[in-house]
């Protein structure tokens, strides 16, 4: 069956490269393609549910970091906190519209330039190439090349390493792992045939790491000293203008990405521990404290690798939260200070059932709430087809006042395979990407809750088959309002008229 996925979304590959060299015109945007449906597009309903009415919700947002894109533009997670929280809007469901653009890849870390130009990495079979979209046609600006998979690259669906994630800094310059253990710096250029792109910077880590390691993620500190992990669990530091690096070894697999705050706290999970760093002499990183969570030492279907799988999340000024991979699982929060009186163990939450829960995208982090979602039984692109999905659902967990209890406040049963949810702090809604049972033609639908009660407010139809599967990206909101979800076909936008 893996074999088989392989080959149509080579066929699809291969459609895409057709295209791409029909598309050749010296100058002008490329109006986009469709993604490809199946034959029973049209005989799932197109919406369900009501429009909603904005409903705002009142709380204190991540500082704006210096040296990244404004909050909501910089990165897959949104901002440096990893919050997953827009302070715009997102859509209500008033008649909405949907388009596509179809590149044979995935495009999931969704940027937004000063111009309001989406710029993402698109990342194929093959590997990786930087885009630049119009936002509002999806028209292809600009794109330029990353470097491919390197020869006996692990399993292309769960290897998330040289492009999955990236940063848009504060002059629009794009800073992306590559898959040659390369921290390349793309800026943007106008010339008379219109926008594109150009390498500004490479930083060479291929000496500091092992031929078989991978660069996972960056992103910079308050100071702007570059932070980056390795798969194998090197984290290092790059001082920008001399390019010097310096690293520390955990030796424990890392698998996401990290958080930073104001204070210069960098908050790194491996597969044991949830760390926070700070630059030590000469920027070298330094471990603050170190706390391991109960880990089942399983990895679960819906995982990557047998640890946590959510990115920190800071929430507030006091806390971080991930989840564990104890069976049940639990939302586990801390304190993130560097010294603390008494334990650094804030509060736990057991979430969803025994046997039945695993997730492997950053929680939602807002307030004092944080919003959990199962993807268990998300073994890949297959557990999808031919009618499947995975287990439900999503859960909201609060911090109580004096941060000594997690109690649960709601549970949905929507079923969200793999999608990264976001929260718009303006409408009131949580935004996922859901696949439901008992359904042959394999649908895909973006589904808004309620914040406050967890309520399903409304579906809109994003597509069906394979080419709509977000496999792991998540919904993004862009500066008017708009939603876009990458998935293995390309990126799909979906609006209100």
């Amino acid at each position: 069956m893996a074999s088989d996925l392989l080959r149509r979304l080579a066929a699809l590959g291969a459609l895409s490269a057709t295209l791409a060299l029909a598309w050749s015109s010296p100058a002008g945007a490329v109006p986009p393609t469709p993604i490809p449906e199946g034959p029973e597009a049209n005989d799932p309903p197109a919406f369900v549910g009501a429009p909603a009415a904005p409903r705002p919700i009142s709380a204190t947002t991540p500082p704006r970091h210096p040296f990244m894109a404004a909050n909501g533009r910089s990165n897959l997670h949104d901002d440096a906190y990893m919050s997953d929280t827009y302070s715009g809007a997102g859509p209500l469901g008033r008649d909405m519209e949907r388009l596509s653009t179809f590149f044979a890849a995935d495009c999931a870390s969704v940027t937004f330039d000063r111009a309001g130009r989406i710029v993402t990495v698109c990342v194929g079979v093959d590997g990786p190439r930087l885009v630049m979209l119009d936002a509002r046609t999806l028209e292809l600006l600009a794109e330029f090349p990353l470097p491919p998979r390197q020869p006996g690259a692990a399993n292309p669906f769960t290897d998330f390493a040289g492009g999955g994630y990236f940063y848009l800094d504060n002059q629009d310059r794009a800073v992306i792992p590559t898959t040659h253990r390369h921290l390349w710096v793309v800026e943007q250029t106008n010339g008379p045939l219109g926008p594109g792109f150009r390498l500004a910077r490479d930083y060479d880590l291929s000496g500091t790491l092992n031929p078989d390691d991978k660069l996972f993620s960056a992103l910079p500190d308050w100071s702007g000293r570059i932070w980056w992990v390795s798969q194998t669990g090197v984290v290092g530091t790059i001082a920008p203008d001399s390019g010097a690096i310096r690293t520390f070894d955990t030796h424990e697999q890392i698998t996401n990405s990290f958080a930073v705050d104001e204070t210069g706290g960098v908050y790194i999970v491996t597969d044991a521990a949830l760390y926070r760093f700070d630059a030590g002499p000469g920027g070298t990183p330094a471990v603050t404290w170190r706390e391991q969570y109960a880990n089942s030492g399983v990895r679960k279907p819906g995982q990557v690798s047998p640890g946590s799988g959510t990115t920190p999340t800071l929430v507030g000024t006091k806390y971080v939260a991930i989840t564990d991979n104890a069976d049940p699982m639990n939302v586990v929060v801390y304190r993130r200070a560097r010294g603390v009186s008494g334990s650094r163990l804030s509060c736990t939450r057991s979430v969803f059932d025994a046997g039945a829960g695993a997730t492997d995208n950053s929680l939602i982090g807002i307030g004092k709430s944080l919003i959990v979602e199962n993807n268990y039984g998300y073994s890949g692109p297959t557990a999808t087809t031919q009618g499947a999905t995975t287990t439900p659902g999503l859960e909201r967990v609060d911090i109580s006042d004096d941060g000594g209890r997690c109690k649960g406040v709601w549970r949905s049963a929507e079923i969200a395979p793999s999608v990264v949810p976001k929260l718009s702090l303006a409408t009131g809604l949580v935004y996922t990407y859901t696949k439901p049972a008992g359904r042959s033609d394999d649908a895909w639908y973006f589904t808004a809750l309620d914040f406050r009660n967890g309520a399903t407010v409304y579906k809109r139809l994003a597509g069906t088959g394979l080419g709509f599967n977000n496999h792991y990206a998540p919904v993004s909101l862009g500066p008017d309002g708009a939603a876009y979800v990458g998935t293995l076909g390309g990126l799909v936008l979906l609006r209100d008229r």
